[in-house]
């Protein structure tokens, strides 16, 4: 990610979101089944860095990017 990238903020309403759950939420992907298929992949950072656990538990700042789009969880 660029120092230039746009980061989009989503407001996840509670304390933690498992990276499955964001990326439908913050509208990155459609389906479960793309979820699980991008994660797999390798297709999808958090905070820069490729994670492949669905289950992560993301927190407040964290950035996820996938497919040149980065969004940041937010309260």
């Amino acid at each position: 990610m660029t120092n230039s990238a746009r980061i989009d903020d989503v407001s996840i309403g509670g304390e933690s979101i498992r990276l499955g759950q964001f990326l439908k939420f913050a509208g990155l992907l459609d389906t479960g089944g793309d979820v699980k298929e991008a994660i797999i992949d390798g297709y999808v950072t958090v905070n820069g860095e490729v994670d492949r656990r669905r289950g992560r538990q993301l927190q407040f700042g964290d950035v996820v990017g996938f497919s040149g789009h980065h969004v940041r969880v937010c309260a």
